[in-house]
């Protein structure tokens, strides 16, 4: 329950950031540099809680990798509707490959963890 709730901080404080700057609730909608801005403060904020859990050691692996896919999808989501209405994709293209990277590390490490 507790890293449900760690793990939800990132959800709140990026949809409360949507919701005062541009008085919506659908990030899928929002033009091109405002949904970076909204996604990097959801990975951005999401990461830092995945450490304070590291460091905390609150973590659990299923409900990380749903929060992790779930973000995935949204950007995954919003690349397709960007290339559906013909738009400029690329800095939001190499977030994505970014996270896939880091989620690559991030499930390898803890993998390496278990296994010692």
């Amino acid at each position: 329950m507790k890293s449900l709730i760690m793990y939800s901080v990132s959800l709140i404080v990026s949809f409360v950031w949507l919701y005062l700057s541009h008085q919506t609730f659908n990030p899928i909608l929002l033009k091109g540099p405002d949904f970076l801005k909204f996604y990097l403060l959801l990975l951005m904020v999401f990461y830092l809680m995945i450490f304070i859990g590291k460091r905390l050691k609150i973590n659990n692996r299923k409900i990380l990798l749903y929060f992790m896919l779930s973000v995935l999808a949204l950007g995954i989501i919003k690349l397709f509707r960007g290339l559906y209405l013909n738009k400029p994709i690329g800095y939001l293209l190499m977030i994505l490959i970014t996270e896939i990277i880091v989620m690559m590390a991030l499930i390898q490490i803890q993998f390496n963890h278990k296994l010692k």
